[in-house]
């Protein structure tokens, strides 16, 4: 930083500042420290402008002469403030910044520091919510559609499609139905398959027929008579307790592919399945007992998936069997009956005696045949996975429903986030076959893992791209469950002193084991219900298999209970140790299962206090002891009073004292409490105003427990 000659009236600084020297030139360097052997006079650069001079800030001296007086020396400081903008501030009255000179802080006067809670601040979400768009994509869309469907620019999707390997064309050119959901995932929406049905051969297909209806309806029943099996007696519990598939032929020749759906409450999410992929849904209602909670769940999930009803009405046979007031029930609940006017057709049948199994053969046929059932067969296939199950010779297996064209072996197929080559496809007797065709039932192997029930199969041209799907899929399902956790998490507050005692919940990790995926749903779903204000059921894990020495450890890391359902009993291999210190529960039905839980839930819960009236006395008379104190006597009218128990003293129902008893005596015995219609003498601490007619309670404080409430339909809660 240099300073500026400006001729014989003197330098100017850096910073604006105008030094009025003789008729001599000076340069002066980089220095901030000027040494002169003559008077300087400073005048700054807006004083100049005003036109002020040398002379009027110097008394005595002319402009141009040098004051040789006295010599001095002037220190000139660089700062980051423009003086010249600061004269100019003063002098249209702004408020110029002084910097304060600086002050030691008094540790006395010092405040102590406020203790707050953290509060974490709300995470930002880059990425848009998978909830909030859905789009359809179809076979041959153009990266055009696309973006107008997604919301996205072309140039971002390009970009999409150059990351996930393929060439980007023009936008014009057609896109594959795999590159397309590929794509859509990468930028954050959720997509739903649009498959054609047009094909060169659309060929009549079986229907099928999904049974519902409440539990112990019958349902099985009726399937074993159709098909002259005895399944029902095999099951355990003797309920319905997995989605079954299977073929029957019927006595016209005509094949139908039925669905066998549990009846309990705890199995909605199956109902819901087996509502998703049939054409025709036979409601089982029972004549002895009528219309019941799961029925109209059953009947809900028909309507939802827009399918038509054909109502069975069975146990016709019993003696106190009511097919009329099952009519009643059901036209009242809004099914048009075809008795009435409507379009739903009823058959009365029975299970045990085969009784009207041809008029409901009839009625399905009849059905199917109004309702023209076809399906492309040629192409590939698109299969609907109804349940799934981990086998230990065979590796992962998928039971599923083909919908459209055909499912050969050797195909490389996408389950849901689980990718593999379909190595055998068997049909539901167990005999190989080498393809599926529409509304056929069939057991797939060679799945990489195992996929969720109700995942769509999609059939794609080779292994790369199913590596591709699959990792896709995969990464988004990750993203939304981090996501929905973080949305879902409760949000803690402080509580203030006002609202009293806060209760206590106490958490229960619990590890889930079952035979097939969709019962480790239901299970899960189940005791999800079981949620109090006391006790949070979390489910840790959930697998589908045998009970593993990996679930021990876990469950004895976190002191998690662990729950089998139609698993065998760990094996010897498993850690001793570790099934000491771990409570495993084995169950094969599912409302004992719920039962045992409840029950547990119940005893971990804290409960909650309560203040009860243990008992109560009259006084009818009152002493004067010694050391001017007062004792009440007097008659136990209800319950029992314990000497340490709260004692409160009410007088025309107002309360006049509470505290402890001091002293308690039946006759001249100290005792520590007395029964009803015993008489007493007690002395409350710190209390002298007794008064004939007067009420004593005793009160006690008590732990009440929640309960564990199951109704008749096998919906389960805790009661707090």
């Amino acid at each position: 930083m240099a300073w500026r000659a400006i001729g014989d009236k003197g330098i100017r600084s850096p910073l604006g500042r105008r030094v009025i020297l003789s008729s001599q030139e000076h340069v002066v360097g980089s220095t901030s420290k000027v040494n002169l052997d003559f008077t300087v006079r400073s005048v700054s650069a807006a004083n100049c402008r005003q036109g002020f001079t040398s002379g009027s800030l110097l008394p005595g001296a002319s402009h141009g002469n040098v004051l040789t007086k006295e010599s001095f020396i002037r220190y000139f400081h660089n700062t980051p403030v423009l003086y010249s903008r600061k004269a100019v501030d003063e002098a249209l009255g702004l408020k110029t910044e002084r910097k304060g000179k600086f002050k030691r802080r008094d540790k006395a006067q010092m405040k102590p520091p406020v203790e707050a809670k953290y509060v974490p601040p709300k995470l930002t979400q880059y990425m848009k919510s998978s909830q909030a768009k859905m789009v359809d994509i179809f076979e041959g869309m153009t990266i055009v559609e696309l973006a107008k469907r997604t919301g996205e620019s072309i140039s971002t999707l390009q970009d999409v499609l150059l990351n996930v390997g393929e060439k980007p064309g023009s936008e014009f050119d057609p896109l594959s139905i795999d590159v397309a959901e590929l794509i859509a995932m990468e930028v954050g929406v959720n997509v739903k398959r649009q498959h054609s049905s047009e094909g060169s051969q659309i060929l009549p297909r079986p229907p099928v027929v999904t049974v519902m209806g409440h539990v112990d309806h019958g349902k099985t029943s009726l399937l074993d008579a159709l098909r002259q099996t005895a399944v029902a007696a095999t099951e355990a519990g003797g309920i319905t307790q997995h989605l079954g598939a299977f073929v029957v032929g019927m006595t016209s020749g005509a094949s139908i592919t039925f669905l066998d759906t549990p009846g309990h409450a705890a199995f909605s999410a199956m109902r819901a399945r087996g509502a998703a992929v049939t054409d025709i849904v036979v409601l089982v209602v029972a004549a002895d007992d009528g219309v019941m909670p799961q029925t109209l769940e059953a009947v809900s999930h028909a309507k939802l998936a827009n399918v038509p009803i054909v109502v069975a009405i069975n146990k016709c046979d019993k003696p106190a069997a009511d097919p009329e007031r099952v009519k009643v029930q059901l036209a009242s609940e809004g099914l048009q009956l075809e008795e009435m006017g409507g379009d739903v057709q009823v058959v009365e049948v029975s299970a045990v005696k085969k009784t009207g199994l041809d008029d409901l053969e009839e009625c399905l046929l009849l059905q199917a045949e109004l309702m023209n059932l076809k399906a492309r067969v040629d192409g590939p296939a698109q299969a609907y996975v109804v349940e799934a199950k981990l086998d230990k010779g065979r590796g992962p297996l998928a039971t599923a429903i083909v919908k459209a064209g055909t499912l050969v072996s050797g195909q490389h197929i996408v389950v849901g986030s689980e990718w593999g080559r379909i190595r055998a496809i068997r049909d539901m007797v167990g005999k190989l076959a080498q393809q599926a065709t529409p509304a056929m039932p069939v057991v797939l192997e060679g799945l990489k893992g195992l996929p969720m029930a109700g995942d769509d199969i999609v059939v794609v041209e080779s292994e790369e791209r199913a590596r591709m799907l699959s990792a896709g899929r995969k990464k988004k399902f990750e993203k939304d469950r981090l996501r929905q956790i973080m949305e879902d998490r409760p949000v803690v507050e402080e509580p203030s002193e006002e609202d009293g005692p806060v209760a206590v919940r106490v958490e229960m990790p619990i590890v889930v084991k079952a035979d097939v995926q969709g019962t480790v749903q239901a299970v899960t779903d189940a005791l999800k219900t079981l949620n109090s204000p006391q006790v949070f059921v979390n489910v840790v894990h959930v697998g589908v298999g045998p009970i593993s020495q990996s679930d021990i450890d876990l469950a004895q890391a976190c002191g998690a209970c662990i729950i089998g359902f139609n698993v065998k009993t760990p094996p010897g291999s498993v850690s001793r140790v570790g099934r000491i210190n771990v409570q495993i529960m084995l169950h094969r039905v599912i409302y004992r299962l719920l039962e045992d839980v409840g029950n547990m839930i119940v005893e971990k819960a804290p409960g909650t206090s309560e203040t009860h009236v243990a008992g109560e006395a009259e006084v009818l008379s009152i002493f004067e002891l010694k050391g001017r104190s007062k004792a009440a006597g007097g008659d136990v009218i209800d319950g029992r009073v314990s000497r340490a128990s709260t004692m409160r003293l009410l007088r025309s129902g107002e309360v006049v004292f509470e505290g402890c008893c001091s002293s308690l005596k039946r006759e001249t015995q100290d005792v520590d409490a007395v029964g009803k219609g015993s008489e007493c003498g007690m002395m409350l601490r710190d209390c002298q105003d007794y008064r004939v007619g007067d009420v004593i309670q005793c009160l006690e404080q008590v732990v009440r427990k929640p309960k564990f409430v199951s109704s008749q339909s096998g919906a389960v809660r805790i009661e707090c």
